[in-house]
């Protein structure tokens, strides 16, 4: 870098030269660049080319044209030569310049081009961020260079991620211009996409940019592809905002790479998923992307951005179907539709798109822009469906139409205007349901029904046109055409409009069912079967005369008259009866008197009777046929005259109809019979009436039609003779002799006919007597034994008619012994469960009590069956009895007497039986006579008779007889006077809110029935338990008599359920009438009404709401002004002994609580919650679940109501008193796990949203919490802890799984919001609360938990924590001593660090103090203190410091303590200490060396352990600077060597000899007799017993001789080491059993010769030739083959100092006397046993040893001045040694031993 700097020196002093220096600077250069060679060049160009760029500044043209020539050879130099550098730095540095020319800044970048392209890879990445800095300023050519230099140096730094260095500097520019510059260049490249030979510019560019992207030569595939891999990620690593990179990924996930494509893909979901569509900026840049500007007028042709290519215009119009502003951005929407359909590069997927997109804009744009754009669009989709097939096959032709027709749909929807004023577009609708496709036709069908809104005010002449295409449509073969044309029919007329009903009829026969159901609601008759004529009372109907004339008028042939019977049907038979339907309903709708003065023959009636006949064409259905004859009967009622006067002429075809299939059929044909025998003259209908009585009596008609409908036949034209007055009593006595011959001898079916017809004739005159068996007697008391029989059978029809009949014959009956026949027979079916059978049987009583409102001519001539059909108990809300005048029978006493029966049978058997079935009997007939003969005397006599028996009969469990009773109380109600209907309201009042009278005791017989069969099982042996007897019987074998009491409550209750039920039936009744007289009964109903309407019973339930309904207008304002007492009932309620009642008030109380204020809540809201969780315990799990429910719903009011942005502070804070308290004490601590979730959950909740309100409770919220962490955990996680050890879990590791699932429950969650709102004031309670836990909270996770919350309090509030600082610090630190689990120590320890932060000096000091003093306690107190250390230095750094000469000792020398955990937590701290070792010691040396003395001083010997190790390491880092404090350490150590050998003792010898090491210089310089008091006390310690202390021992001896080298100590030390030496070897030749123990134990050899060698290396020679025996000996003893090898190599270097210490050539004189003596000694006497040693000993580091050993020997006695020389007697042995060592270092100094040993001077070697 030191080239590059000087360069830009000297183009900075370039501006200073004058013309000629530069001159003179640039020749030389140029000299310079000629002499310089390739390989040197770039050092060259480095300091040239800069200067000379910047020279082109200068304005005079020597210089430039100098510089040009420079640059002239430059290029020609470089050119080919791209491993030439350029320097790059400079020249960007002389570019970005503000004071540089244009022309130098031209130059430049053209350099910068050519250096960035030599640049290394990774340097290229580096630089490329910094280019782009302030690139938005410089022209744009430029700018496009430098653009391309850096997505080059992208696509080949960033193709598989961008570095976090590298991805912060492209950051810099995010939000600048630079950055949208960069961004946009980068999205042209995206874009760019090589394009085919000769096809112009990419899709989506202009010429301008394409070039821009590429530059002077086309990129290549591969290159293209990874340059847009590295944009894409730099784009993501620069966090642009998604509406920017949103254009980029949306290109790049459409590009034709695949690589490129995935990461596009990738990046849009995850980068680009949050991007606003709605933003019109980007909606615009999108539709240019889309639509291009080549149509623009006002552009160069070079600047016009041509359209994206196909698949990137797919995936945008995608964006386009999802953004309203794309709806709204005119005129682009417009262009982008008609580009998707009409463009020259379209595609069936973009049409289809394109049609999308319009049903998207047809939907979302705005009405402005729409009356615009909507026209155009529409003609553009017409355009395109008339260009296509309808043959089309490919799935995208065919959705393309549907999104056409789908647009279509909704814009006639927005804008109906656009086509109302004339029918084409219904036309072509219409046409394409016919032609199109049926995958196409469900959409045009769609389409087509929102186009018919749009003709909805269209003019006349447009509606008429639409008429005629409905009528040519309706009738099509595609069914969504008839569907359609229905639909409009329906929907643009009015129910008026002949036409379109005409439509609907044709329509009701359709195949299709929601087809004929839509014609059918046209018609009004979807639910016919239960309409009343006044069934609807909002349809209009058209005029009656002008809907059968359009009929006629489309169907001519229907007023041809004589095709009624062998013609074909003209309509469907389902369209006819619709027909007949619908004229029948405009008949009851029309203006009687309008139809009456219409000419007869031409009138709606006549019409509709030729209509009528052509129903009953012989194609037309049974249903058909007995329809229009029930019409015709209908029609008769309108105009008697007329009717009976068409048929009084076809009384012929009428017969023949009398064997219709149909038995309706049959019944209206003899209707008409009769009603047109009526304008027959006497003889003729005598003539009539013979021949049909002649049929039966001659021979019996062989078809059961035939019979039947002669039988109906008789019984109407007989009645119609005796209305006329035309028939003879004998006649009569015959047809009744024949009827009664049929009811004696045929079956059910047709004796109940024949009864009927008995009755029709007795509503007109009383029965005549018979003869039977030559004797008279009546009817019934003749037919008695049958009927009774007939009656018994399974005919519920049959059974119905002879009812029936019975009433009717006791109509006109004078004797009561004949009413009381059909009493008799009536009664005889109170045990019939048979609902109809029993309404048939009150209708008969109803006619023998007399006033029943019909008529005989009701009755016989019109379509009237019974009372009982003719209405509906159980829905009518209006009862049958009207004022209309009755017909009273004739003789009143028979029919007096006849009452007073029914009575006594009603009121004194029926009614109060035990058998359901009987009661159930009495309450039909009871409610029928009420019904039908209410206006009655004696009726209105016997209502509190009959209120009574209807409210006992409420409480029935059969739901016939409690439904009838409630309808029999509206009933009696309405009848009543004022004083009976308050007190009938009263009554049910009662019954409802359970204050209801005792009601009247029934006698249970064996067989009555208690319970239905099934309620509560069955008996142990599988059989029923539902009557009286069987509960008895059960009762005894279970040995509990009493139990009969308990079962008979039950059924009560059940009872009392029932009368509710029903009592709600007959209330909704009633409360229409009651009106203000409920008024006072509604405060104690409300609060009863609100809880029943939760009743688990359904029906319950409906009633309830039923008379809710009735009696509340406005729901939400009764409710408010009852609120108090409803809640109080549902509390009360919610506490009751029954588990409805608890289950129907929480479901009640979870309902009204929802939404409620404050004030309407305050007082019960703690109530609430106590019921709350009371209902969650439950015993019945129903119960439970409602109490979920409202458990739900109180949590979520009580959320609000303490949720400081929805309700206000005061109220938030008062509601905080009453919930917070009873949920933390009642709810948490609660047993049932649910009732503790919810708790715990909401406790939470509210924490979330009270914010301040939360500050009084957070002392005993914070408890709560914190307690819960422990109590509330998983008990399987303790179990775990336990048994953890042989499981083989480690125990810190499952304690800081626990920790972690604590911190993540909600009471953690909790915690942490109570952090936030903690202030000043709230610590006053909370602290003492927390130091409370400190002592003596229990259990793992809260102990953490207390820690923890306190270290955030503390991080919260920080100095406000100051006051409580003492006491929690001294808190703190007892429980960090006290802990016992490691996770919780460092919790504490952290959070009294945390705390340490805040606290005074003193108290800081205080606090330090105690725990470094921990250091040198026991284990506990040595771990404790190393965790809060650690806290310190990582919480409490800035306070520790200042105590760093208190606390580093500490660490140092707890580093060496025994315990592994303890000293691997110091080590760590000690690790942690930023400075180095040796700095950190030297720093702290007093301290640290007071410390260690003191150390040594303690009375415990696991301290002086650690001390001593402490001062062997303090030793070995400082080394010589210890000096200055050895004394006392020293003084420390000798003090502690004598005395009592202890275990680790020798830590004190390691120590000693370290000190030695380090500091012998300083000990001898003090004292020089200190040298050899060490000495003496090692070799001392040398003497003690102990193996390993000895061993020790002789290290340290070893290491103090080699530190202080004094040669007195070799005679002081050698003598001692010769005699353990000796002892070792005597010890190995006697055996180490027979060594007496008093010798002490035998240290290994090696070390004492280890101290021998160092004797004599630092002896005089004299001394050891004193003791030159003594050394040969030591030596030869430690050679014997039974001392291990690596005694041997101690041997050997004990051998090697000798020979160095003698290895002198000078003269022998010099030499001590008797030195010759010993090198003899040496070499004869050793050297064998070395050969012996290499012979003997396997390994080759010994055999390289004693070789060397053995050479250096040899050396010694070759070189020694020895006087006489001999033979070495082991040559030989040694000479077969070379030949056999395998070891080729040993080999070869064994071969330069022989050597020597051959050539020894003075020696005369001997050969065998």
């Amino acid at each position: 870098m030191a080239e590059p700097s000087a360069s830009s020196a000297s183009t900075a002093a370039a501006a200073e030269q004058t013309d000629a220096e530069r001159m003179d600077a640039l020749d030389r250069m140029l000299t310079r660049l000629a002499l310089a060679d390739d390989a040197h060049l770039a050092p060259v160009l480095a300091r040239v080319l800069p200067y000379a760029v910047t020279s082109l500044a200068s304005p005079a043209p020597a210089v430039r044209k100098l510089v040009m020539e420079i640059l002239s050879h430059i290029n020609k130099r470089v050119k080919h030569r791209p491993e030439i550098s350029l320097p790059m730095l400079e020249l960007w540095k002389i570019y970005t310049e503000p004071t540089s020319s244009t022309m130098v800044r031209n130059f430049c970048i053209l350099y910068i081009e050519m250096a960035f392209e030599r640049l290394p890879t990774e340097e290229k990445g580096n630089i490329a961020p910094d280019l782009l800095i302030n690139i938005s300023n410089i022209p744009p050519q430029h700018q496009g260079i430098i653009l391309r230099l850096v997505t080059k140096a992208i696509g080949e730094c960033n193709t598989h991620k961008v570095d976090e260095t590298i991805a912060s500097k492209y950051r810099v520019i995010t939000e600048s211009s630079d950055g949208l510059l960069f961004a946009d260049f980068c999205f042209h490249t995206l874009l760019y996409q090589a394009p085919p030979q000769g096809s112009g510019c990419p899709a989506g560019l202009s010429v301008v940019q394409s070039e821009r992207v590429t530059g002077k030569q086309p990129l290549k595939i591969d290159v293209l592809a990874s340059r847009k891999l590295g944009i894409l990620n730099v784009i993501e690593a620069m966090n642009f905002t998604p509406e920017i990179v949103y254009p980029l990924y949306l290109s790049a996930s459409s590009d034709s790479q695949d690589a490129v494509s995935k990461k596009g893909d990738e990046f849009l979901k995850r980068k680009a998923s949050t991007v606003n569509l709605e933003d019109p900026d980007l909606i615009k840049r999108l539709f240019t992307l889309f639509n291009g500007t080549v149509g623009a007028e006002n552009i160069a042709a070079e600047l016009k951005v041509s359209p994206a290519h196909a698949s990137l215009r797919m995936r945008l119009m995608s964006v386009f179907c999802r953004s309203v502003a794309a709806a709204n951005a005119f005129p682009h929407t417009l262009q982008c539709i008609f580009g998707c359909i009409y463009g020259s590069g379209t595609t069936s997927r973009l049409k289809q798109l394109g049609m999308e997109f319009t049903v998207w804009v047809f939907k979302h744009a705005v009405t402005d822009q729409l009356k615009l754009i909507g026209p155009v669009i529409l003609s553009g989709i017409l355009r395109s469906l008339d260009g296509s097939s309808t043959a089309e096959t490919d799935s995208t032709g065919r959705d393309t139409k549907i999104f056409a027709y789908q647009a279509i749909g909704l814009l006639a929807s927005r804008m109906p205007n656009l086509f109302s004023d004339k029918t084409d577009m219904a036309i072509r609708l219409f046409t394409a349901l016919r032609l199109e496709d049926q995958s196409l036709r469900l959409t045009i069908q769609e389409a087509a029904t929102s186009l018919a809104t749009s003709y909805k005010r269209a003019s006349t002449i447009v509606l008429k046109d639409l008429e005629s295409l409905l009528l040519e449509n309706c009738e099509a073969e595609q069914s969504e055409v008839r569907f359609s044309a229905i639909r409009w029919a329906t929907t643009l007329y009015d129910t008026r409009h002949c036409s379109s009903r005409y439509i609907c009829m044709i329509g009701a026969s359709d195949v299709k069912l929601d087809i004929r159901e839509m014609a059918l609601a046209g018609l009004n008759l979807m639910n016919d079967g239960r309409q009343s004529s006044a069934g609807s009372v909002d349809f209009s109907y058209p005029d009656i005369k002008e809907m059968i004339n359009y009929i006629c008028c489309q169907r001519p042939q229907l007023l041809h008259s004589d095709e009624q019977t062998n013609g074909k049907l003209l309509f469907p038979s389902k369209t006819f009866v619709s027909m007949i339907k619908f004229l029948m309903k405009c008949f009851e709708s029309s203006d009687n008197l309008k139809l009456l003065q219409e000419d007869p023959s031409h009138s709606a009636v006549a019409k509709m009777c030729v209509i009528l006949e052509h129903a009953m064409s012989y194609e037309g259905s049974s249903e058909l046929h007995a329809l229009a004859l029930k019409s015709l009967v209908d029609l008769s009622s309108r105009e008697p005259k007329l009717v009976s006067l068409r048929y009084a002429e076809r009384i012929n075809w009428l017969r023949s109809l009398l064997g219709h299939v149909d038995s309706d059929a049959r019944e209206a044909v003899s209707r008409l019979l009769g009603i047109a025998s009526s304008a027959l003259s006497t003889s003729s209908a005598l003539n009539l009436l013979s021949e049909l009585t002649s049929t039966l009596s001659q021979n019996r008609p062989s078809r059961f039609e035939n019979y039947h409908g002669v039988l109906c036949a008789i019984g109407y034209l007989t009645a119609g003779a005796l209305k006329q007055s035309c028939i003879t009593e004998d006649m009569v006595k015959n047809v009744v002799d024949i009827l009664v011959k049929v009811v004696t001898s045929e079956g059910s079916a047709l004796a109940s006919v024949a009864m009927e017809s008995l009755g029709h004739i007795g509503l007109r005159c009383a029965l005549p007597s018979i003869n039977q068996n030559s004797s008279t007697g009546t009817l019934l008391s003749v037919l008695r034994e049958r009927l009774t029989k007939l009656l018994s059978e399974n005919d519920t029809k049959a059974q119905q008619k002879i009812l029936v009949s019975l009433g009717h014959i006791s109509w006109n009956e004078m004797s009561f012994p004949h009413l009381n026949d059909a009493l008799d027979l009536i009664f005889s079916l109170s045990r019939s469960k048979v609902e109809d059978v029993l309404f048939a049987a009150g209708e008969a009583l109803s006619f023998i009590w007399g006033e029943v409102p019909v008529t005989a001519d009701v009755i016989l001539e019109t379509n009237f069956v019974s009372l009982s059909q003719a209405t509906n108990y159980l829905t009518g809300d209006a009862s049958l009895v009207s004022s209309n005048s009755y017909e009273k029978s004739g003789c009143e006493e028979a029919h007096s007497i006849a009452r007073e029966e029914i009575i006594k049978k009603l009121f004194e058997t029926l009614i109060y039986s035990s058998r359901k079935e009987e009661r159930c009997a009495g309450t039909v007939w009871l409610v029928s006579l009420t019904m039908y003969c209410g206006r009655h005397k004696k009726i209105l006599e016997l209502l509190p008779q009959i209120q009574e028996a209807l409210s006992h009969l409420l409480g029935d469990p059969n739901e016939l007889t409690q439904d009838l009773a409630s309808q029999g109380m509206s009933i009696v109600y309405e009848l009543g006077d004022a004083s009976m209907k308050e007190e009938l309201v009263h009554a049910l009042v009662n019954t409802l809110t359970g204050a209801a009278r005792k009601k009247k005791a029934i006698k249970l017989m064996e067989d009555s029935e208690v319970f239905q069969e099934g309620t509560i099982g069955n008996n142990p042996t599988g059989g029923k338990l539902s009557t009286y007897k069987e509960l008895c019987s059960l009762a005894n074998e279970m040995g509990q008599p009493d139990l009969i009491y308990k079962f008979m409550d039950l059924a009560n209750y059940q009872a009392a359920l029932n009368s509710k039920r029903g009592a709600a039936f007959g209330f909704s009744k009633i409360a229409k009438q009651a009106g203000e007289a409920l008024q006072p009964y509604l405060n104690t109903l409300i609060p009863r009404l609100v809880r029943y309407q939760h009743d688990p019973d359904k029906n319950i339930q409906d009633s309830m709401a039923h008379i809710w309904k009735l009696i509340v207008s406005d729901p939400k304002k009764a409710i408010d002004e009852h609120y108090d007492a409803i809640v109080e009932d549902l509390l009360v309620q919610s506490g009751s002994r029954l588990w409805r009642s608890r289950e129907a008030s929480c479901l009640a109380l979870a309902d009204i609580i929802q939404g409620r204020r404050y004030s309407q809540v305050c007082k019960h809201l703690r109530n609430i919650w106590t019921t709350t969780f009371r209902a969650m315990d439950d015993i019945k799990e129903t119960v439970r679940t409602a109490g979920d429910s409202l458990c739900r719903a109180v949590s979520s009011l009580t959320i609000r109501l303490c949720d400081i942005s929805l309700t206000s502070t005061s109220e938030a804070n008062e509601t905080m008193n009453i919930v917070l308290p009873y949920l933390l004490s009642e709810g948490i601590l609660s047993k049932v796990s649910s009732v503790q979730k919810a708790a715990i959950s909401l406790v939470m909740k509210l924490a979330k949203g009270a914010g301040p309100a939360l500050r009084p409770h957070l002392p005993e919220l914070v408890s709560c919490m914190l307690e819960c962490l422990s109590s509330l955990e998983d008990q399987r996680l303790n179990y775990v802890e336990m048994h953890a050890g042989n499981a083989g879990i480690k125990t810190d590791k499952l304690e800081t799984l626990r920790i972690a699932v604590a911190k993540d429950s909600p009471m953690w969650e909790t915690l942490d919001i109570c952090i936030k709102v903690v202030d000043k004031n709230s610590l006053d309670l909370l602290v003492p609360r927390l130091a409370q836990m400190i002592r003596s909270a229990v259990g793992l996770n809260t102990r953490v938990g207390v820690a923890s919350f306190i270290t955030l309090l503390v991080q919260k509030v920080m100095v406000d924590i100051k006051p409580f600082a003492a006491v929690l610090m001294k808190l703190l630190h007892s429980a960090v001593l006290e802990e016992r689990s490691s996770a919780a120590k460092k919790a504490f320890a952290s959070s009294c660090a945390t705390v340490l932060k805040y606290a005074s000096p003193p108290q800081a000091q205080k606090l330090i103090e105690d725990t470094t003093s921990l250091h040198s306690g026991g284990k506990n107190d040595q771990l404790s203190g190393a965790i809060l250390i650690k806290a310190y230095l990582s919480n409490a750094s800035d306070i520790l410091g200042g105590y760093n000469a208190v606390v580093i000792p500490v660490i140092f020398v707890s580093r060496f303590d025994d315990d592994k955990d303890t000293s691997a937590l110091y080590e760590e701290l000690w690790e942690d200490i930023p400075s180095s070792e040796r700095v950190t010691l030297t720093l702290y040396l007093p301290e640290i060396v007071s410390l260690l003395c003191d150390g040594m001083s303690l009375s415990s010997w696991a301290g002086k352990r650690k001390s001593a190790k402490a001062i062997k390491k303090l030793c070995d880092v400082l080394g010589e600077p210890l000096s200055a404090h050895y004394q006392n350490i020293l003084k420390s150590l000798l003090k502690e060597l004598p005395g009592r050998f202890w275990e680790g003792k020798d830590a004190i010898l390691d120590a000693l000899a370290s000190l030695c090491a380090c500091c012998h210089v300083a000990i001898t310089a003090e004292d020089s007799c200190l040298p050899s008091v060490i000495l003496n006390c090692v070799c001392a310690a040398c003497s003690r017993k102990s193996k390993l202390y000895r061993e020790a021992a002789f290290l340290c001896l070893h290491k103090v001789i080699t530190a202080f080298r004094d040669p007195g100590f070799f005679n002081s030390v050698f003598p001692m080491l010769f005699e353990v030496s000796n002892q070792s070897a005597i010890s190995k030749t006697k055996g180490s059993a027979e060594l007496d123990e008093s010798e002490g134990a035998s240290v290994s050899l090696d070390k004492v010769l280890n101290c021998a060698t160092s004797c004599i290396s630092v002896a005089f020679p004299q001394d050891i030739i004193n003791q030159k025996k003594n050394v040969v000996e030591l030596i030869l003893n430690s050679l014997l083959p039974e001392e291990s090898w690596q005694v041997k190599l101690s041997s050997f270097l004990c051998i090697k100092e000798l020979c160095l210490k003698f290895d002198n050539s000078g003269d022998s004189n010099t030499w001590p006397q008797d030195t010759a003596y010993l090198v003899e000694e040496l070499f004869h006497l050793v050297s064998p046993k070395l050969v012996d040693s290499i012979r003997l000993v396997k390994i080759a580091q010994v055999h390289v040893a004693a070789s060397e050993c053995l050479l250096d020997l040899s050396k010694l006695y070759r070189d020694f001045p020895l006087s006489n020389r001999t033979e070495a007697k082991f040559e030989d042995e040694l000479t077969e040694l070379c030949e056999s060592e395998k070891s080729e270092q040993a080999k070869a100094i064994l071969k330069e031993c022989l050597a020597i040993l051959k050539a020894l001077p003075g020696v005369t070697m001997t050969t065998d």
